[in-house]
């Protein structure tokens, strides 16, 4: 199979991000073709000016439609893609060099109609980016299932870096409506037409996520809020492992109130798992970013966790 890509990239209001990424897309050592499909979601503030600057380096489709979405501006984009493989990001991620080279050596070695690729910090980063980063792909916050952990055998690709052959495409009609998990939807409506997804290792992309504190926040609890809903709908796929966030702040909340009875034994289990945190973090990435860890982990673990529990047992739609 000869592969023809086609990179989709949903955009909401971030011209500056849009930028970033066609700047990256033009410094590929890829030696084939490949096109680009920029799709504006609603934005107040368009990117056409950026677009039209990346005209003469890149073969850019640009196009401006009603908001509807990340997901619905994805299967829009795949619909207008003349490629056969189609690469979904985000807006906020920066394309290493070797990114597509990497994509087309592994799938003509184990072609899959989908793959999932990781993320990474870019020493550009803000310290806090860089922490909220460690927090959402440490083995030690998430069990490396964002891309960190080289034995997972059946890989849920998330939608910031996300690959699905036209075929896989047209089977599945795309992304669902759903607005959170929308992406291990379509994992899962994938497995269950027969189609198989990997993990591309060296396929991975810087990504920025969200900026603040209170951004990351609203980002984990649509996590949270998400799991349950996609345990209901594909029952077979529910793990023990989806609670532990909720349990970790059960558990820390339990160890508030033995400590002050005199029962220290639970509150320093979890000192002592948030300074590994610290210094692992710190030797990967210095000081600054090492206690920064620590605020955006315990956000990570919140938001997921009370997203779930408030999906679980009080939101029933």
């Amino acid at each position: 199979m000869i592969l023809s890509f086609s990179i989709i990239i949903p955009v909401f209001n971030r011209p500056q991000e849009i930028d970033e990424l066609l700047e990256s897309l033009t410094k590929q050592d890829f030696s084939g073709d490949f096109e680009v499909l920029i799709i504006e979601d609603g934005s107040a503030q368009k990117s056409d000016i950026i677009v039209e600057e990346y005209k003469n380096q890149l073969d850019l489709k640009y196009f401006c439609k009603e908001n509807t979405g990340a997901g619905a501006s994805r299967n829009f984009g795949m619909q207008q893609a003349s490629g056969n493989y189609f690469i979904i990001l985000d807006s906020d991620v920066i394309v290493p060099p070797q990114y597509l080279s990497e994509v087309k050596k592994t799938l003509k070695i184990n072609f899959t109609d989908a793959y999932g690729g990781p993320d990474a910090a870019h020493k550009s980063f803000t310290s806090l980016q860089k922490a909220i980063n460690y927090s959402m792909t440490s083995f030690l916050t998430t069990g490396g299932i964002r891309g960190k952990r080289s034995t997972i055998t059946k890989f849920q690709p998330r939608s910031f870096n996300l690959g699905m052959s036209k075929k896989a495409f047209e089977k599945t009609q795309g992304f669902s409506k759903m607005k959170n998990g929308e992406d291990i939807d379509l994992t899962f409506r994938l497995w269950q037409l027969g189609f198989e997804t990997q993990l591309i290792e060296k396929a991975f992309v810087y990504h920025k996520r969200r900026s603040t504190i209170k951004q990351f926040f609203k980002q984990t609890f649509g996590f949270g809020t998400a799991r349950p809903k996609l345990n209901k709908m594909y029952p077979e796929t529910a793990k023990l492992t989806y609670w532990f966030p909720s349990l970790f702040l059960i558990g820390l909340d339990a160890s508030v109130f033995l400590a002050i009875f005199g029962y220290y034994f639970l509150v320093k289990t979890y000192s002592v798992y948030f300074l590994i945190l610290l210094f692992d973090s710190f030797f990967k990435n210095g000081l600054k970013v090492a206690i920064l860890c620590i605020i955006t982990s315990f956000t990570q673990f919140l938001g997921y966790g009370l997203g779930f529990l408030e999906s679980q047992f009080f939101n029933k739609k």
